[in-house]
């Protein structure tokens, strides 16, 4: 897989399939930064270096083209998949986030995608990421800010 690909090339590639209302010949944006899809949420791992951390639980995989489900959508919907060339990716999970949102660790030395039936598709570049889910409202000291639903 490269960098500038197409949502049809993705998910012909993939065997995954989105929803017939997104454009599929649009290119897929490959972010090098914080991003979100839906109720996930990518961060790089310098941002969270000691607040997520393997533990000896922790067990690692090569994220495979057909892809790794990280998370079912609310009510066990659509799935968010992570996929990647064999080989050229890693997740590691479960991971301790003080948090609690952390779903695992991704290390990718090639462009790496999240792809959801709703949403398309989304570029991670290459790098060390924690992949986890989103809090909405500001919760305060003493109302816990609700996890995001899609």
């Amino acid at each position: 897989m490269n960098s500038n690909i197409t949502l049809s090339s993705l998910t012909d590639l993939t065997g995954l399939d989105v929803l017939d209302y997104l454009d599929k010949e649009i290119s897929v944006p490959v972010i090098d930064g914080l991003q979100a899809q839906g109720d996930l949420i990518v961060v790089p791992y310098a941002l969270l270096d000691g607040i997520v951390v393997p533990t000896e639980r922790t067990r690692s995989e090569k994220v495979p083209l057909s892809g790794v489900e990280l998370l079912r959508s609310a009510a066990g919907g659509n799935p968010h998949s992570l996929v990647s060339d064999g080989g050229m990716c890693s997740w590691a999970s479960p991971v301790h986030d003080v948090r609690g949102l952390a779903l695992g660790i991704l290390t990718n030395s090639r462009t790496a995608y999240l792809i959801h039936p709703e949403h398309g598709a989304t570029g991670i570049a290459a790098g060390r990421w924690v992949i986890g889910r989103q809090r909405e409202g500001a919760g305060g000291w003493f109302h816990s800010p609700a996890l995001v639903a899609d």
